[in-house]
Formats: C-alpha cells, structure tokens, sequence
C-alpha cells in the first residue's frame, strides 16, 4: 500500500516521520476553511481548534488534564519541535532544545517531567528526508534517542543511549514504567523500561514493525500498532529498508498485549493501515486512525473498536485526516489531530471535543 505519492508537499515529523500531511486524500484549497464539527459526529461534541494554522499534531493530555503537549513545525523552523500549551491552547511554550528533530512526546502523570525523542544529540540539523524514489517510506532516524525534562524543557537528560532509533514513548498511569519502539536488538520492536531509564525489557520479537504503543488506564495491557512481513519477498522488503533507515507504510494492525509482553492478540484484521490506538475509559475497546475501507485511500477517519475485533465504530467523517486520539483523564474529552477547517492546504490542525456515551 501506498499512502502517499513522491509528491509529498507538507512533511511533518510524526509517527516515525509520517506525515499528517501526507495522509490529507483532498487537495484542501487555500483560503476555504471548512467546518470544524460534522453533524454525522455524534460522539463528539463542542469541537474546538486549539492551533491555528502550520503543522500540529500528536498533543497528548497531562495527568491533570489541565495542559497538552505536542509537536509542531512553527516559526520557520524545518522539522519539528516540542510544544504544550493550556487545554483551551492558550500559554504555547516551546520545550525542546530548538535542535535537530524532535517527535513523540509526552508528560509524566505527577506533572514534573515531560518526555519526547529528539536527534538534537546527533546533529542540531534537521535530519535528512528519506530517498521516496522507489516509493513513499518513513525514517527511522537512528539519532532519535528518548529525553526527560523539566516542564519547561530545562535539565533535559537523555534516557537512551544505544545505537539506532529510539523513540515513540509513553508513560503508564502510575508514571513508573516507560513503553517504547527501538531498533537497538536489529528490528523495531517495543520495550519497556523504568521511568528512569534503567531495567529495559523487550517485549515484541516478531520480524516486523511493531510501535505506537500506549498502556490502558491500569497498566495491566498495552495497545499497539504493527506490520509482519509474512511472504520471503515482503521479509526481504522489509530487510532491505530497515538496513537504509526506512520502512514501507504497507497495512497496520492493531494488537494488545499484557504489559509484560506476554498473550498478545491481534484486535483488527481490515487490511488497511490502522495506526495511533488509545484506550477508551472502561479499557475494553480502543480509538484508533485509519482509512478503512481503502486500503489505498488517504482518507482517515478515528474508529471504535472493541479488544476482541468486534463493535467497530466509525466515530469521525472528516473527507482528509484525522488522527491521534487521546482522552482526557476522566474521559469527558477526546483531543485529535485534523485537517479540517485548513485555511491552508497541508494544514494540520489540534482539535478538542466532548465525548458522547
């Protein structure tokens, strides 16, 4: 499957380097802003913008609640950087280093320390684009590496140091564990570690790609996304880039496992490319991007589904993108990242809303 012709036209660092962009299937034109809530959204209500403009993505919810932290390419800058702001967007402040690439960030539950990958260590550059000539890949830049900071940003201390990519972490409810992606074993696989980086434990090793992960509200399961090569020609595919620093978007599935890494079940089996899963309240069922029905559509709407496959909902009808759900602490908001209402073609957008039982 191909998400995205070589004509990429607005490439932000998310989801190894994907681009919310690059998903947008309608060339929005300029200066048309379309509508920001949908009547056929019933799950959603009261959906505000947060962002105004440019490329905003990945904002995730404090402990509290009260503060998101995101990533934007802002300011002239070439890649993108770590950003929070107040929950009704207000008070932005950068929080990375202002070097190389940052992505996948977070905040600690106590509030204290936030979270993000960055490759301000191997280069204050921005990294280079990947080769698109024989098709549209994403980077996997071996100069991410994991970070914890202040809130501010200050005191930021590197947590991992292997070679390779590192990055695409999140941090369980009670902030004592840290789930992640990492290549640093030859593939990319998930592993845990302690908040302060030590006690690292992998907990995937089929060949393939498997990431995004998030743990549910107890901390017992971890959701996630993945790609097994299945067929000697995709094995060889997928060899091939790793060793260039890429992989092919090809299907996504979404998988669960126990937070130890053990009985993992496959919850979606629609052929399409299925990404940036996040528990709902209750833990039984997950939210959850993808362009199904088209597996070569650009068209991505937020699902429901339940862990066993089962009750899949289509919660969004955005015509181009939307993306990386995540739901307040007490449940009552989901945040999501949108193409709607582009006053710009490419724009990306965060969004919040109330939830609806």
């Amino acid at each position: 499957m191909r998400l995205m012709s070589t004509k990429i036209l607005f490439p932000l660092a998310l989801l190894l380097g994907l681009s919310a962009a690059a998903f947008n299937a309608a060339q929005v034109p300029a200066n048309k802003p379309g509508p920001v809530e949908l009547a056929s959204e019933k799950r959603l209500r009261n959906v505000r913008q947060l962002t105004n403009g440019g490329e905003n993505a990945e904002a995730y919810f404090s402990g509290k609640g009260d503060r998101l932290i995101f990533q934007s390419k802002r300011e002239g800058r070439q890649c993108d950087q770590i950003y929070t702001m107040r929950a009704d967007g207000s008070d932005v402040r950068m929080v990375s280093t202002g070097a190389g690439a940052a992505t996948c960030s977070y905040i600690f539950p106590d509030g204290r320390r936030i979270l993000y990958a960055s490759t301000h260590l191997a280069s204050a550059d921005c990294p280079p684009a990947p080769d698109r000539s024989r098709g549209y890949v994403w980077a996997v830049h071996p100069g991410f590496d994991i970070f914890a900071a202040d809130p501010d940003g200050r005191n930021p201390r590197r947590l991992t140091s292997t070679p390779g990519y590192d990055a695409e972490a999140t941090v369980s409810t009670d902030g004592r564990k840290i789930v992640f992606t990492s290549v640093r074993d030859g593939d990319l696989d998930i592993y845990s570690m302690d908040a302060d980086g030590k006690n690292v434990k992998r907990l995937t090793n089929e060949l393939g790609y498997d990431g995004g992960p998030f743990f549910s509200r107890d901390g017992r399961v971890i959701v996630y996304r993945s790609y097994h090569p299945k067929t000697p020609e995709q094995v060889e595919r997928y060899r091939a880039l790793l060793a260039e620093n890429v992989i092919e978007p090809n299907t996504f599935e979404l998988w669960v496992m126990d937070a130890d890494g053990r009985n993992k079940r496959q919850v979606t089996k629609l052929g399409v490319a299925s990404f940036a899963p996040y528990f709902l309240p209750g833990g039984r069922a997950v939210i959850f991007s993808s362009n199904n029905p088209n597996p070569r559509g650009r068209d991505f709407n937020l699902f429901v589904v339940n862990l066993d496959g089962t009750g899949l909902e289509q919660v969004t009808f955005n015509d181009t993108f939307d993306g990386f759900p995540m739901f307040s602490p007490d449940g009552r908001r989901l945040v999501f990242a949108s193409n709607r209402n582009a006053a710009a073609r490419g724009d990306t957008n965060v969004f919040i809303a109330d939830w609806v039982e």
